[in-house]
């Protein structure tokens, strides 16, 4: 289906590249505006950048220093404090509502020109304000551009207009902790027509909350994006009441073409085909979102550590997921400890998978501490104290 989809004119990078038959074509999916909007970080520190060409300031660069910021970024800040004592004064502001010497760092080096603002007038109401919205303003850090924005015009405006959406401020705390950045969107230009937009394609007012808690930036996508989306996605056989297509959307707006270039050569290489790819993908959308280099270690250890074959994997996506130093390694090692002790059988490879999917919480009630008693080593192996080795000759076949 993919490939017949690309021998049209599919705007979706995953089938073309899943098909390998459109390494050249306009991909309209990762326009140039859809990476402005979805970039990490905001160009609003432009009262900095625009700042006269001069050579760095002496105080200035020893100041930022002294904040935590290196020599190099520091001298290439283009902003002047010319008023230590108030610098001084906006960082025991800073401190006064919980953020750490790290968050402080991160602040300045995000957004220098925070120091030369009135703490009390200018940056006080606007912590207050996120605070009495369950915010915990140290979150902000790696976002400060947002108090430079005006709290009256723009600020309390845009999260009344986020309160009709989301439905209560619990939802306004978790969606802007995940992503402040996304506060800095203009709300007449940008917030409304997405909204609006997601309401023409069907979705509803319940599920447009949904995603803005899942990943609150999804309301700077443009209106011609997100029908974009829309239409790839339904051609991908998503419905929008689908469970995945609100995480599909997620992904699909994240991630530019080229990562989709490579990060999809990469599951072929491993052998996986073009049907468990896009079978593994709807099921579990996020899968794309993991790392190149995290993906081959995972590879390398399902295929040669755990000797599971790749379509076993791909039948249950989550396992890409979840960290293999804190999650599947420890469990692992429990359950080789044992397998060698002989309180378990695991005949076949593919049913190593099940208990690695199980929570936490689940799983030590299962196989840690109803077994500790007899097996201590099993609470060491869980707890990464007992390093897995592999399975070695416990009789497992794939």
């Amino acid at each position: 289906m993919l490939a017949q989809l690309c021998r049209r004119r599919l705007t979706i990078p995953l089938s073309p590249i899943l098909a390998a038959a459109a390494a050249s074509g306009k991909n309209p999916i990762h326009s140039n505006h859809a990476r402005a909007l979805l970039s990490q970080s905001d160009s609003s520190s432009s009262a900095v950048e625009a700042a006269p060409d001069r050579k760095p300031c002496p105080t200035t660069v020893s100041y930022l220093v002294s904040c935590g910021v290196s020599p190099a970024v520091a001298a290439a800040r283009k902003v002047r404090i010319r008023d230590t004592a108030r610098a001084d004064a906006v960082q025991a502001l800073l401190r006064e509502y919980g953020f750490s010497d790290a968050d402080i760092t991160r602040t300045v080096r995000s957004d220098p020109l925070l120091l030369t603002f009135d703490p009390d007038r200018t940056i006080r109401p606007k912590l207050d304000f996120f605070l009495s919205l369950g915010i915990q303003p140290r979150l902000l850090a790696t976002d400060p551009h947002i108090f430079a924005r005006s709290l009256d015009k723009h600020i309390i405006p845009c999260v009344e207009y986020l309160r009709t959406i989301l439905g209560s401020d619990d939802n306004i705390r978790v969606a802007v902790s995940r992503v402040p950045r996304a506060l800095m969107a203009d709300l007449d230009s940008t917030m409304r027509p997405a909204v609006e937009a997601f309401l023409s394609q069907g979705l509803s007012k319940e599920a447009i909350a949904k995603l803005f808690v899942i990943h609150m930036g999804m309301i700077k996508t443009s209106p011609e994006r997100i029908r974009e989306a829309f239409h790839d996605l339904k051609a991908l056989g998503f419905r929008v009441t689908d469970t995945g297509f609100l995480y599909a959307f997620r992904v699909i707006c994240s991630l530019r073409r080229e990562t989709w270039v490579r990060k999809v050569a990469l599951f072929q290489s491993f052998g996986v085909s073009e049907a468990h790819l896009l079978r593994a993908f709807k099921t579990q959308p996020t899968i794309l979102l993991v790392g190149e280099e995290t993906l081959k270690k995972k590879f390398r250890f399902f295929l040669d550590v755990m000797k599971v074959e790749m379509d076993d994997v791909m039948a249950q996506p989550l396992t890409l997921a979840l960290s293999l130093e804190k999650n599947i390694m420890p469990k692992c090692a429990v359950l080789s400890v044992l397998m060698r002790e002989g309180k378990i059988r695991i005949e076949r490879s593919q049913k190593l998978i099940p208990p690695l999917l199980s929570n936490s919480k689940v799983f030590s009630q299962r196989y840690v501490l109803r077994y500790a008693k007899d097996v201590p080593d099993v609470v060491k192996a869980f707890e990464g104290k007992i390093k897995f080795q592999g399975f070695g000759c416990l009789g497992i076949r794939s």
